[in-house]
């Protein structure tokens, strides 16, 4: 059961056509909240709406906004009847989207014709954070390709709640956008992993496609119970259409929780025991402590069957900043958990030699097996 409230929005703070940021006053007090018009409606000045309180009572992390869920005196609307594939279905907010692979889609028949993802990189992360390191440095090492983003439903459903990717397709540093399974708004809408890489491939004429879910992966703290391990079966479509599927695996030396220390175990229940695909993996040269501590948890945890190699990564946070993007993962900026962000832009050096055909050229990190 959720919580609902009843306010008044005071002022909208950002318009935007999918998102909307607003202040209101709940029982005398003011608060955050975001409306997403293809749900609700656009909201404006001076509305009853109605608010779903649940996260903020309950301190999760949606940087304590509320959410819109009805506007007092517009409950009946009409929504536009796109396409025939519903998004959060059976549930009161389903919406009608039109896939690029459904009947009567103009991408029909160039889905239709795929034969192989022929040796496209595709970066599979689990955080949404690490679309910016991964993707900059991409771009650094191999400029002037295009760079498709995928969004999972693991955490975040709506696209537009992504102020980073936003960011990124303002800047060209992403092209096109595909959104899957329950998420929406994406440039392109598909039904599942396999079609969304398949879209890329043929319709957005991908370079180099990245994967992650949205922001806010959801967790428990157990082996199994989190929403990243959708990474595992990601690296298996991955390669079983005949794409490079890299994996950023999840490093941190600045995680106080012993169980995200090093290599997480996230990335040691995906890597070392769940995916059946063989990933590649690119690591930076630290060359010190850090690359024991890793050589032994990637050793134990048998994620070392991967093929990992060392790269040289470009200045991650010089070139957040000159990009604007000042990124941070678990309200950890670049300069209090270097390792989380150099390991992400790894990702996209290693994708970049692939994307140019010079895997001869990759140096065997130590600890591979």
């Amino acid at each position: 059961m959720f919580l609902s409230q009843s306010g008044t929005v005071l002022q909208v703070t950002c318009d935007l056509p999918a998102y909307q940021e607003m202040t209101v006053l709940i029982a005398g007090d003011k608060a955050k909240a975001i409306a997403y018009p293809e749900l609700t409606g656009p909201v404006r000045s001076g509305d009853g709406v109605w608010l779903n309180t649940t996260a903020v009572t309950l301190n999760l992390g949606t940087g304590g906004y509320h959410f819109v869920h009805g506007i007092v005196g517009r409950e009946g609307r009409k929504v536009p009847l796109q396409g025939h594939i519903m998004k959060l279905r059976y549930t009161p907010w389903q919406l009608p989207v039109r896939t690029a692979e459904e009947e009567g889609s103009p991408d029909r028949e160039r889905i239709e014709k795929f034969t192989s993802l022929a040796g496209t990189p595709v970066i599979v992360g689990t955080l949404h954070s690490m679309i910016v390191p991964a993707v900059l440095a991409f771009h650094a090492s191999h400029p002037g390709q295009r760079v498709t983003y995928i969004m999972t439903d693991g955490a975040a459903l709506p696209l537009s709640f992504s102020n980073l990717v936003r960011q990124l397709k303002d800047q060209g540093l992403i092209g096109r956008t595909i959104t899957i399974g329950h998420a929406f708004g994406g440039d392109l809408e598909t039904v599942n992993v396999y079609s969304a890489l398949v879209a890329a491939k043929t319709v957005a004429a991908a370079d180099l496609i990245m994967i992650t879910m949205g922001p806010g992966i959801v967790g428990t703290g157990t082996k199994y119970g989190f929403s990243g391990i959708e990474q595992a079966y990601i690296l298996e479509a991955v390669e079983k259409l005949g794409g490079y599927p890299i994996a950023i695996p999840r490093i941190s030396f600045a995680d106080p929780r012993p169980r995200h220390f090093g290599l997480s175990h996230h990335s040691r229940t995906i890597l070392g025991e769940l995916t059946y695909a063989t990933a590649y993996l690119g690591l930076p040269s630290w060359d010190d402590e850090r690359e024991q501590v890793l050589h032994r948890q990637f050793k134990e945890s048998g994620s070392n069957r991967h093929h990992l190699y060392r790269v040289e990564i470009p200045a991650v946070e010089e070139l957040m900043i000159t990009h604007h993007l000042p990124v941070t993962t678990m309200g950890r900026s670049f300069q209090e958990d270097p390792a989380f962000f150099e390991t992400a832009a790894a990702a996209g050096v290693l994708a970049a030699v692939y994307a140019r055909k010079e895997e001869n050229t990759l140096t065997t990190w130590p600890g591979s097996d």
